[in-house]
C-alpha cells in the first residue's frame, strides 16, 4: 500500500534582502520524502543546506512555493501554530545540542513533553528515563548537561528529539562536534530510528554518516544537484524517486560523493 509522502516541497524558492537587494536561496526546490527513509542531505557551505531544512521545520518561510510536512501545510500557518506542530510531529537535533544548562538531562527530556502534552504528566518522568536508556544514558539522568562529555550531550539531545514520538526526526550536522567513535555512535543511534520505522532528514558534511544514508540529496546553488539512493537500493531497477516509497535495508555504504 502506497503512501503519502512524510514531506514535500513544491518550486519552494527562498531569498533573503540584505540591504534593498533580495538575494536568492533556494531556487525552485521540489523534493518527496517518504515515509521511513533515511535521507543525507549534502553539498558545500553556503549552497542553502540549512535553509531547506529550515523549511522542513517550519523555522523559516519559503519566498515562493508550498511546502506539506506530514499533511500541513507549513507555508500558511502561523508562528504560534507552528511551535505547538513543532512539539507534536517533529523531533530537532541540533550541531550544538542546545540543551539547557540549568536543568539535568533527565529534566531538558522532560521539558518538551511538558511543552506539548500529549504525553499524560504521570508518565512524562519514566518515559524521559527509558529514552535516556535507550542512548544508553540511564546512569547519566540526574547530572547537568556541563559536567557530561560532548557524545553524552548528544546522546541526550536524540533522546530528548524522541520525547514526543515523532514521526520525523531531523538533524542538522549531528556530528560536527565530536570525534569519530562518538559519530559511529550517534550514527547507529540512528540507524535504529529508521528501523524503528521513523523518517529521518540530516544534513552533513560527513561522507562516513551520509553514506550510511539511504538516500543521498545534494544540494548546489539552491537547487537539487543530485538525487540519488545509495548501496544495494541503487542496483534495484525501474527505481522512481519521485513516484512511491522506498524501503531500504541498513547496509554500510560507499563511494558517496559530497561537496566540500
Amino acid at each position: 500500500m502506497n503512501h503519502p509522502p512524510s514531506i514535500r516541497l513544491d518550486d519552494v524558492h527562498k531569498h533573503y534582502l540584505v540591504g534593498d537587494e533580495p538575494v536568492p536561496v533556494l531556487r525552485g526546490v521540489s523534493l518527496d520524502i517518504w515515509p521511513g527513509e533515511y535521507v543525507a542531505v549534502v553539498g558545500a557551505s553556503g549552497n542553502g543546506k540549512s535553509t531547506l531544512l529550515n523549511m522542513i521545520t517550519g523555522i523559516d518561510h519559503p519566498s515562493k512555493g508550498e511546502v506539506y510536512v506530514a499533511g500541513d501545510a507549513l507555508h500558511t500557518m502561523s508562528e504560534e501554530a507552528l511551535a505547538v506542530w513543532r512539539g507534536r510531529h517533529l523531533g530537532i537535533v541540533f550541531q550544538f545540542f542546545q540543551l539547557l544548562p540549568s536543568l539535568s538531562l533527565l529534566n531538558n527530556i522532560i521539558l518538551p513533553m511538558d511543552f506539548a502534552g500529549q504525553i499524560p504528566k504521570k508518565e512524562r518522568a519514566a518515559r524521559a528515563r527509558h529514552l535516556l536508556d535507550l542512548v544508553g544514558l540511564a546512569d547519566q539522568a540526574d547530572k547537568l548537561p556541563g559536567t557530561v562529555s560532548g557524545g553524552q550531550q548528544q546522546r541526550a539531545a536524540i533522546a530528548r528529539a524522541l520525547a514526543n514520538d515523532p514521526p520525523l526526526v531531523v538533524a542538522d550536522e549531528p556530528t560536527g562536534n565530536l570525534d569519530s567513535a562518538t559519530s559511529a555512535e550517534i550514527h547507529a543511534l540512528f540507524g535504529d530510528l529508521v528501523a524503528q520505522g521513523k523518517t529521518l532528514v540530516m544534513v552533513t558534511h560527513s561522507r562516513t554518516l551520509a553514506g550510511q544514508a539511504g538516500r543521498v540529496v545534494e544540494i548546489v546553488n539552491g537547487q537539487i544537484g543530485r538525487d540519488r539512493l545509495t548501496g544495494a537500493a541503487a542496483e534495484a531497477p525501474q527505481v522512481q524517486l519521485q513516484a512511491r516509497p522506498i524501503r531500504l535495508a541498513r547496509t554500510e555504504r560507499a563511494g558517496v560523493e559530497i561537496g566540500s
